[in-house]
């Protein structure tokens, strides 16, 4: 078996995720990981991530527009799809489920070094009591050698990071103040197409 790849997750993408989440706390929601690979072959870089849906996941016409158009808009700034994100509709749910594995089944056909984020709701809560945790509210998934998704690790912190160290504080921040509130998905902009996605991509956070 070859090297296993390592991912790195920049702040922008990583918080617009949460948000999302946290926008739709009933229910579940995805979205896409936009990046690269860096460097050498064993880490992939994730550079951006677009929030689809929270009321249409798994419904596939939706999923397949939204996939074309998204690969057309980033394929100019160099970056492809690498990845799946997911948050269940429960809290008690830490399970990857069918749906967002045949999602993710679809993306590893193209990109076969793919990983898959789902939301941690429990280190998330935790996180929003204490603050202290840098490592990411995600778990990472990988393909193994029998082609099934696998958890990496205890929570997949040692292959999965965020770039910017400072990220889950200015994650706690954008909650307290409401910005999950911008969050515009695929599925907002199905609903009133002057929420135009091919120019906000699910809200791009500046942090200075």
């Amino acid at each position: 078996m070859g090297i296993e790849s390592t991912y790195e997750i920049h702040q922008n993408a990583y918080i617009k995720l949460v948000l999302h989440a946290s926008k739709h706390k009933t229910s579940a929601v995805n979205g896409v990981l936009l990046g690269r690979i860096s460097g050498d072959s064993a880490v992939v870089e994730i550079v951006e991530s677009v929030p689809l849906f929270h009321s249409q996941i798994g419904v596939l016409p939706p999923l397949e527009i939204a996939l074309i158009m998204i690969e057309e808009y980033y394929c100019d700034k160099g970056l492809s799809v690498v990845g799946y994100f997911h948050a269940n509709e429960r809290f008690d749910d830490s399970e990857l489920g069918s749906v967002a594995k045949n999602i993710a089944d679809h993306i590893y056909k193209y990109f076969p070094q793919a990983a898959v984020l789902l939301l941690d709701n429990k280190k998330f809560e935790t996180l929003s009591k204490e603050g202290k945790d840098r490592s990411p509210v995600m778990q990472l998934y990988t393909k193994d050698t029998s082609r099934s998704w696998k958890l990496v690790g205890s929570d997949g912190s040692s292959r999965l990071k965020i770039k910017q160290p400072s990220a889950n504080v200015i994650l706690l921040d954008f909650i307290s103040s409401g910005k999950w509130k911008d969050i515009i998905d695929f599925d907002d902009h199905l609903d009133d197409i002057s929420k135009e996605m091919i120019h906000h991509f699910g809200y791009n956070i500046v942090i200075q």
